[in-house]
């Protein structure tokens, strides 16, 4: 017969300890044992039927499950049942996916003028168009497109060297872009950078060197050679992406950001002396037309082109 504790009446295993100190002996409940069980049961039924453990170099993928999902080639994949494979199902069919497409294939009929005109159709753009900006030209020209100067342009700021209408913009996200300015350090004496950058200058208010500035002119429209790009009355052109020098927005020497005239006059002075060089990629072999419709519209919205 079991052993019971005197005080309490429990049964006890008969292990005692200083005399007094006993082992009680309460089995599990007998509903927590088959909870218990039922869980085991159930881990093993989803183990087989769900993708679950390693297997050498691969793992258990699971039976009776199957999906089927197109590739970004167009290419229809079957495979077992995941979570990977799940997302692009719904991406591709979802509620939402269907609703996004019908967006698309709307935004791609119409006109950039119907699409500044539509509020639907701008709204999906704000949003859709920002996802692709984020992902493939926030990191050069920042969020909002702001820029970085000396780096990569503002386009925010109405200032487009290429161009700022739509069909401009489109055509530069498509197939990039090259500016270069050749260096002149080598084929102008370091005063005569100086007077040409006083011209410059001068030409947003910055310089006052009035002397320096007309010495700068003659040279800017002959030996340097700078009008060949910039024109005459140094407001660029859209054909090469050269910069307009007269609108008092700078893409290159950060002289809205500097103090001392000294510091401006060293700014336009080293990119005349170094030259520029930058290169944006074309992305017409990463994005589709229709990326690149609704991501020119989303960038024309910048500066409410």
């Amino acid at each position: 017969m079991a052993e019971r504790d005197p005080i309490t009446g429990v049964e006890t295993t008969g292990h005692v300890w200083d005399d007094t100190l006993q082992e009680f002996n309460n089995p599990l409940p007998r509903w927590w044992l088959w909870a218990f069980y039922g869980t085991v049961l159930f881990s093993i039924v989803y183990w087989t039927i769900y993708p679950s453990w390693p297997m050498g170099k691969s793992y258990l993928k699971g039976i009776g499950n199957t999906i089927t999902y197109t590739t970004d080639a167009g290419e229809k994949v079957t495979t077992h049942w995941n979570t990977r494979a799940l997302l692009r199902v719904e991406m591709e069919s979802g509620a939402a996916a269907m609703a996004q497409k019908a967006q698309l294939k709307k935004v791609a009929a119409a006109s950039y003028a119907d699409i500044a005109k539509d509020t639907e159709m701008q709204a999906f753009v704000q949003s859709f168009g920002k996802g692709i900006f984020g992902d493939y030209c926030a990191g050069c020209h920042q969020t909002g497109g702001v820029g970085v100067i000396g780096e990569y342009p503002n386009l925010s700021d109405d200032a487009w060297l290429w161009g700022g209408d739509a069909v401009d913009i489109e055509n530069s996200i498509k197939n990039g872009r090259n500016g270069t300015m050749p260096a002149h350090k080598g084929t102008l004496a370091d005063a005569e950078i100086t007077d040409i950058s006083h011209y410059v200058l001068s030409l947003s208010g910055e310089s006052k060197e009035v002397e320096a500035a007309a010495k700068g002119k003659a040279l800017f429209e002959g030996k340097g050679a700078c009008f060949a790009c910039h024109t005459k009355e140094a407001t660029g052109m859209k054909a090469l992406g050269s910069a307009n020098l007269t609108d008092q927005i700078w893409t290159v020497a950060d002289v809205k950001g500097l103090e001392s005239p000294e510091d401006k006059l060293a700014a336009v002075e080293a990119v005349i002396a170094d030259g520029i060089k930058r290169e944006m990629p074309a992305w017409k072999s990463r994005l589709d037309d229709t990326q690149i419709k609704v991501l020119t519209a989303y960038i024309s919205s910048f500066s409410g082109k």
